[in-house]
């Protein structure tokens, strides 16, 4: 019997003890918080309770994070909302006009924003109606509703706060760290099976997972700097590790295109790094990176001695090999450096002074059309209640507002607000037994804690399940919103039904707008963003500054990883288009690696004037998106010719150097001339994917 229960406990799709903890915390935390809601007196103490699980999150820095951009957002909105009324006074139309526009302007910044900041803006755009709505015409009772309800939510944020960091914690630093260490195992593994030439199916999605983890963890870092004062002064350690990381993930892939050579010393250092890489993989410590760092010393003293070695045969593509092999060791050199001082939280030295950028993509088209769909759906909305003044209308259009701004920079907002429907819908049943037909007859915190907490620890343990966060935590906002937890609950169905009716609707109304008021195209969407790639490879050609190679990464991995999922949906031409993605920051490396060459006054004058022309033209071909083939074809064999004849004026490894990145943009422009033309069906050559690029 014992074993079978045992067996149960530790199945898969049994919850882990880290969810049983967050469970149990989250609930407590929410207890306390109506408890104290009660013993103040406040309006609708059901809002102190809800904003906990609202806030509540695995890692004790998000909630924190959450919780102070949610009361930022609060008070931000309820200021908006006293500022509204008082302008406006009594007259309705001018109220309606620019509560919307209050709304519309914080969705688009929501929408230029990530999450935390993302989710504290839109809330201040929602929490503006939320207060002003049910004040309109009753001005003496604003700042009342105003206090009641920051006061309510940072009741919700304080607990929750406190019980995140103090019960168990799951600390962000600790989660940053750890992702870390798993990236680090993957990359190596990664790296292993490229350089190797391995099945290219598995390294296409251990490629794309690399990307999200790495994304991730650039958006821990703000989670652990919030979680504590002391991890501040320590956050160079992550953004130096993470801008490393995102670099020896682009080496890789340039490396992948160097790997076949029949050259006995290149294979055997090649074999030598394999199996290393190998090792880390299946037996990287944290706590041991020293012998690892030893290691890779080693390899990186190998390189030097190879470099200045004469070699007879393909001096080019020799040194290209080199090169990219020591940068992807003093790149995984820097990660392991940067990830041992986060992790002791010790003085990270490094040459570079400043901190690797790692800036994120804004996409303002679509904040342009989250803007305009908020202002429309709100004005619309607030309009009827002011015809109707239904206590429901006014529910409704509160959820309608919530929905089209909350959800507007979600990557699919009509699969989230569904998801959102759904769990609301699933919260009326269980909501409408207890607050009508069990609780009237048991009052007292005693059976509300009884009754209650048997169905909110389920949902807070599928809350701790990615697969589930979203309907699980509809289900238990509005479980809360519906129950209405009092001191006394009293039997009123006919207001409960209306206020679940009004919900449900403004969430089906929200779903409506997002299929109707400028429906989000993704096409358009994948356009915009191989666009942006385009011009930002154009803009490498052509500055007159050094380029910056880790925010030219950061900004394309962002922007990678927005498409994968869009991509995904689209097969084929999705695949295609994510090589032509991949392969643009391939193509943007290398033109760094010849734009440092030529602004550092390394190539010989008459060789810089001849590779700055040539990425001239590169840059015209990209910005005039040329469709013809002849062109791109001439184009790749100028390139070609141009990497043969600087080696035959000057053959130091600088130029070799140089030459080697010529040759391997025309092998990205030749096998991927969609990335050029702007046309996912332009024809293709050779063998085209990022795993599959010819020897150079």
């Amino acid at each position: 019997m014992f074993r079978t229960i045992d067996k149960i406990i530790q199945h898969p799709a049994m919850p882990g003890r880290t969810a049983w903890i967050f469970a149990l915390r989250t609930n407590v935390a929410a207890l306390v918080a109506l408890m104290t809601a009660f013993a103040l007196n406040l309006q609708q103490p059901q809002w102190a309770m809800m904003t906990v699980f609202i806030v509540s999150q695995p890692i004790a820095g998000m909630v924190i994070s959450k919780g102070l951009f949610r009361l930022a957002g609060t008070v931000a909105g309820a200021l908006a909302a006293i500022a509204i009324t008082a302008l406006t006074s009594d007259i309705q139309w001018l109220f309606v006009i620019s509560i919307a526009l209050w709304v519309a302007f914080c969705t688009y910044a929501a929408s230029m924003l990530r999450n935390p900041e993302s989710y504290g803006a839109a809330l201040a755009g929602y929490t503006a109606v939320i207060i002003a709505l049910p004040a309109f015409g009753q001005s003496h009772l604003l700042t009342e509703i105003a206090y009641a309800r920051c006061t309510e939510i940072m009741l919700g944020i304080v607990f929750a706060g406190i019980a995140s960091r103090f019960f168990r914690p799951q600390l962000a630093r600790a989660a940053l760290v750890e992702g870390l260490e798993n990236c680090i195992a993957d990359l190596a593994r990664y790296t292993s099976s490229a350089i190797a030439g391995r099945d290219a199916n598995e390294l296409k999605i251990a490629h794309r997972k690399l990307i999200a983890d790495t994304q991730a963890l650039a958006a821990m870092r703000a989670h652990a700097r919030l979680e504590a004062p002391s991890l501040v002064t320590h956050g160079r350690h992550s953004r130096h590790t993470v801008g490393h990381l995102m670099s020896c993930l682009s080496i890789v892939n340039i490396l992948v295109a160097h790997r076949a050579s029949s050259d006995a010393t290149w294979q055997a250092l090649r074999d030598k790094l394999g199996s290393l890489l190998d090792a880390m993989a299946q037996d990287f410590k944290l706590d041991a990176t020293g012998p690892w760092l030893e290691r890779l010393e080693a390899i990186a003293g190998e390189i030097t001695e190879l470099k200045d070695k004469p070699w007879s045969d393909d001096q080019i593509g020799m040194m290209a090999r080199l090169t990219l092999l020591g940068e992807f060791v003093d790149g995984l050199k820097a990660t392991l450096s940067g990830l041992s001082a986060l992790r002791s939280r010790s003085q990270y030295g490094t040459v570079n002074k400043r901190p690797p950028a790692l800036p994120v993509y804004r996409d303002r088209s679509t904040a342009s059309v989250n803007a305009i769909r908020a202002v429309v759906a709100t004005a619309l909305m607030t309009a009827y209640w002011m015809q109707s003044r239904h206590t429901d209308t006014a529910a409704a259009a509160i959820i309608v507002a919530v929905v089209c701004s909350l959800f507007a920079s979600m990557p699919n907002p009509l699969q989230t607000s569904w998801g959102f429907f759904k769990g609301t819908l699933y919260a009326v049943p269980f909501a409408f037994i207890l607050s009508q037909l069990v609780l009237p007859h048991f009052p007292g915190l005693f059976w509300f804690t009884v009754f209650v907490i048997p169905i909110l620890v389920p949902v807070a343990l599928l809350m701790a399940d990615p697969r589930h966060v979203g309907p699980a935590t509809a289900f238990a906002i509005n479980f809360i919103v519906f129950l209405k937890p009092h001191e006394t609950m009293a039997f009123e169905p006919y207001i409960f039904m209306e206020t679940s009716l009004s919900v449900l609707a403004g969430i089906l109304i929200g779903l409506l707008v997002f299929i109707v008021v400028l429906p989000k195209r993704p096409q358009v969407t994948v356009n915009r963003m191989m666009n942006a790639l385009r011009t930002d490879v154009v803009r490498l050609c052509l500055r007159d500054r050094i380029p910056n190679s880790s925010a030219f990464n950061s900004l394309a991995y962002d922007r990678i990883n927005q498409l994968m999922p869009i991509l995904r949906n689209m097969k084929e031409a999705g695949d295609a288009l994510l090589e032509d993605a991949l392969s643009s920051v391939t193509l943007g490396a290398e033109i760094i690696r010849l734009r440092r060459l030529l602004l550092w006054g390394r190539l010989e004058e008459n060789v810089a004037d001849r590779v700055s022309e040539n990425l001239a033209q590169l840059a015209r071909m990209m910005s005039l998106q040329t469709q013809n083939i002849g062109s791109i074809s001439g184009f790749v064999a100028s390139a070609r010719l141009l990497a043969k004849e600087i080696t035959a004026i000057s053959a130091s490894p600088l130029t070799l150097q140089a030459a080697a990145s010529l040759r391997l943009i025309a092998v990205m422009v030749e096998d991927h001339p969609s990335l050029i033309s702007g046309s996912s069906t332009a024809t293709r050559r050779g063998n085209t994917g990022a795993f599959h690029w010819r020897s150079l």
